[in-house]
C-alpha cells in the first residue's frame, strides 16, 4: 500500500516564521512514518516546512497517485497547535484534490480536531482526534483490507460523517510506555537542508526531539487537545543514548526539547543528568518548564549539569491578577526568583508573554514591561491571547467571536474578541515591547558592540511610543464597535 504524507503547516506561508529562519523537522509526522513503515507500508513523504510552494504538494498528489492520502501535523510544534487559516485552506486544498482523484484521504491535526467540518466537507474520510499513531495503524489496515467504511465505527479517536451526520468514536486511551513507539525516521526529510539553514543564518544546527507528552497543569487558555492533563514519559537513559546517537549521526550542535513540560516526575532530571555524564555528552538544549518547578530543590542545578542552556517559561504576564485569571498557578514573584537563579548559575532564561487576556489593562501591561526589564531574560516570545476550542478561555469568549474565529498566520495578533484594545494596538505593543527589551538589554549588559543598534531601536521605541499614545488617547469605544476602517491595521 502506497502512502504519502504531507503536513498542512507550510513555512513558507507563515512569513513571520520563515523569517526567523529557524526550521525544525515536522516531529510528529516522521513519528507516524517509521511507524507506518515498520509494518511494511510504502511511504511518500513530503515536507512542507521547507517546500518553497504548497503547489508542490498538489503535483506530488497528482503525479504519485498513492492508495491514501495522510496530512499528519506535527502536534510538538506549537505553531501547529493553532488554527492558522493559510494552513487550513491549504489543508482543504490537498483533500479536494485528493478527493477529485477519487484518493481517500484522511487528516490528524488541531485544527481539524476542533473544526472538523471544514475538512469533512472537503472530502476528507476522517479526523483522526487525540493521540493519533495507534488509531493511524487501524485506520491504515483498514483502507489497505478496503473495509474502512464497515469497520470505522469499531476504530476509537476518529470524527467522520456517515449519511450526512457526525459521528464519533470513543476516545483512543493514551500510551503510557512512550519508549514502545519507534523514533522518529529522519531520513524521510532533507536534514542536509535544515542543516545548511541553520548554520547560515545562526552558526549552528538545532534539531528538536521530545521526551513527554502531556501536561498536568491547569491553564485554562491552554489547549489540550491531544493528550488532555495525562502526562508520560520517556525514561531518562532511553532519551540521553538517543540524543547521543543523533549527534553522532547528524553532527547536531543543539537540541530543542518541544516538551510541554521537561523533567516533570521526581528525578527525572537527576537521573538524566547523570547519564548524559556516562555517556559524556555534552550538548546544549533547550526546553520549557515552570517557574515554580524550576524553584523545587536542585533542579535548575540539574538542569545545567545536563547540558541545559536555555529554559522558556510560561510568565505570561506581570500582574498577578492576570495570571489568576488564567489560572495559571504561579506567581510573579517566582518569575524573578527564578530569573535571578537561572542568571547567576549562567544560564539563559527566556519569557513566553501574552497580552490581551480578559480583563487586561493598561496598568496590567504596564506591569508586564516592568517585569520584562527588571528580569531581562535572554529572550521574550510575544503572543496575544488566542481562543483556541476546548479551553475555559473560549468558552468564556466564544460568543465574542463573530467577526473573526482564527489567524490567518503567527503574526496576525488579532485578539478576535472584545477586549480593552484591538489588533491596531497590539500590533503598535508588539514592536514596542521589542524595542523598550532591546535597548533595555543593550544598556543594562554594557553591550558596547551594539551601540550602533542602540540608537535605532530607541527611534523605534520613540514611534511606537507615540502611536500607543494617541491609539490610547483617541480609544474612547469598544474595539469592536470601530468602523472596519479604523480598526484595521
Amino acid at each position: 500500500m502506497k502512502i504519502l504524507m504531507g503536513q498542512s503547516y507550510f513555512r513558507v506561508l507563515d512569513p513571520k516564521e520563515l523569517e526567523r529562519q529557524m526550521p525544525y523537522p515536522p516531529l510528529g509526522a516522521l513519528y507516524a512514518a517509521a511507524l507506518l513503515k515498520d509494518k511494511g507500508y510504502e511511504i511518500i513523504f513530503f515536507d512542507g516546512m521547507l517546500s518553497k510552494d504548497p503547489e508542490d504538494f498538489v503535483f506530488k498528489i497528482k503525479s504519485t497517485k498513492p492508495d491514501l492520502l495522510l496530512i499528519y501535523d506535527d502536534e510538538f510544534n506549537y505553531l501547529t497547535k493553532m488554527c492558522l487559516s493559510n494552513m487550513r485552506d491549504a489543508a482543504v486544498h490537498f483533500i479536494k484534490t485528493s478527493s477529485d482523484l477519487s484518493i481517500p484521504a484522511v487528516i490528524y491535526s488541531s485544527d481539524a480536531a476542533d473544526y472538523y467540518k471544514h475538512y469533512l466537507d472537503a472530502g476528507c474520510q476522517a479526523v483522526i482526534y487525540g493521540e493519533g499513531e495507534e488509531t493511524l495503524l487501524e485506520v491504515v489496515k483498514a483502507f489497505e483490507m478496503k473495509k474502512f467504511d464497515q469497520t470505522k465505527q469499531n476504530i476509537n479517536g476518529l470524527k467522520y460523517y456517515e449519511d450526512g451526520n457526525l459521528r464519533i468514536t470513543s476516545p483512543r486511551k493514551m500510551i503510557e510506555n512512550l519508549d514502545q513507539l519507534p523514533d522518529p525516521d529522519y531520513s524521510f526529510v532533507d536534514i542536509d537542508a535544515y542543516k545548511n539553514i541553520w548554520m547560515s543564518n545562526h552558526g549552528y544546527f538545532s534539531l528538536n526531539i521530545s521526551t513527554t507528552r502531556g501536561c498536568p497543569y491547569k491553564c485554562n487558555w491552554c489547549a489540550k487537545p491531544i493528550y488532555g492533563k495525562s502526562y508520560n514519559s520517556r525514561e531518562p537513559q532511553y532519551v540521553a543514548k538517543y540524543i547521543y546517537g543523533l549527534k553522532n549521526k547528524y553532527s547536531i550542535d543543539h537540541f530543542w526539547v518541544t516538551d510541554d513540560i521537561f523533567g516533570l516526575k521526581p528525578n527525572w532530571i537527576k537521573e538524566f543528568a547523570s547519564e548524559c555524564r556516562k555517556l559524556d555528552l555534552n550538548i546544549p538544549y533547550k526546553c520549557l518548564s515552570r517557574p515554580d518547578l524550576l524553584l523545587r530543590d536542585d533542579t535548575l542545578m540539574q538542569l545545567k549539569a545536563s547540558g541545559c542552556r536555555t529554559i522558556w517559561i510560561g510568565a505570561e504576564s506581570g500582574s498577578q491578577k492576570i495570571l489568576d485569571s488564567m489560572d495559571k498557578g504561579t506567581t510573579v514573584e517566582q518569575v524573578y526568583q527564578v530569573a535571578h537563579k537561572t542568571h547567576l548559575l549562567g544560564m539563559e532564561i527566556a519569557f513566553f508573554i501574552q497580552f490581551g487576556y480578559i480583563g487586561e489593562e493598561w496598568n496590567d501591561i504596564k506591569l508586564t514591561r516592568k517585569m520584562i526589564r527588571e528580569c531581562l531574560p535572554e529572550d521574550i516570545g510575544i503572543s496575544v491571547s488566542y481562543p483556541l476550542p476546548g479551553t475555559k478561555f473560549y468558552e468564556k469568549v466564544k460568543e465574542e467571536m463573530k467577526f473573526k474565529t482564527n489567524w490567518k498566520d503567527s503574526d496576525d495578533l488579532d485578539l478576535m474578541f472584545h477586549g480593552n484594545f484591538g489588533r491596531t494596538f497590539y500590533k503598535l505593543l508588539h514592536r514596542f515591547v521589542h524595542a523598550e527589551y532591546r535597548i533595555t538589554g543593550i544598556i543594562k549588559k554594557r553591550k558596547l558592540e551594539k551601540l550602533p543598534h542602540l540608537i535605532l531601536y530607541i527611534l523605534r521605541y520613540i514611534k511606537f511610543w507615540i502611536k500607543i499614545e494617541w491609539y490610547l488617547h483617541r480609544k474612547t469605544i469598544p474595539y469592536r464597535t470601530l468602523p472596519p476602517q479604523v480598526s484595521g491595521i
